[in-house]
């Protein structure tokens, strides 16, 4: 069964100063699945969340006007399984002569799209039962999402081209 989730935000979780994403159960105990993902999807989702467009298309814009042009819509995304703390999603997609398909993804390239999209966001009960907890019970969580994703805004403000080469 997937559970429908909603997009907290984005946020820099610390010490290992690594970007994670949060989603949150939409009912139920409305827990929280926390998703490591890498510092550019990061950016791609904070800027589609916060509405700003860049002048020249990213990548999962890109994506969003192939589909358009191929006649074909995201109809949602689904994180699917979690092996070894790496999350997999899949693209639900409906053409134009209604036939679907299923198109695999990295977690975080699927919730850029479903951000860009305008798209619900689900993930498997398994996922949400192997990675979920309730706000407040894992040990030292005591922020709110407003803090979370004001976090996320200052990491942003603080990136340089350098924090993007090997």
């Amino acid at each position: 069964m997937n559970i429908e989730m909603e997009l907290i935000g984005v946020r820099v979780e610390v010490p290992a100063n690594a970007p994670i994403v949060l989603l949150r159960e939409r009912s139920g105990s409305e827990r929280i699945v926390p998703i490591f993902i890498g510092p550019a999807e990061a950016q791609a989702i904070a800027l589609a969340l916060d509405g700003i467009e860049t002048p020249r298309p990213m990548t999962h814009d890109l994506m969003g006007s192939l589909l358009a042009h191929l006649n074909a819509e995201l109809e949602s995304v689904i994180i699917t399984e979690i092996h070894d703390k790496t999350f997999f999603a899949e693209l639900r997609i409906r053409r134009s002569d209604d036939e679907r398909c299923v198109i695999q993804s990295r977690s975080s390239d699927a919730i850029a799209m479903a951000v860009r999209m305008g798209v619900t966001i689900y993930a498997d009960e398994g996922v949400v039962e192997e990675a979920g907890f309730v706000e407040g019970e894992r040990a030292g969580t005591t922020e709110r999402p407003e803090e979370v994703v004001e976090e996320f805004k200052e990491f942003l403000e603080n990136l340089s081209p350098e924090d993007f080469s090997d």
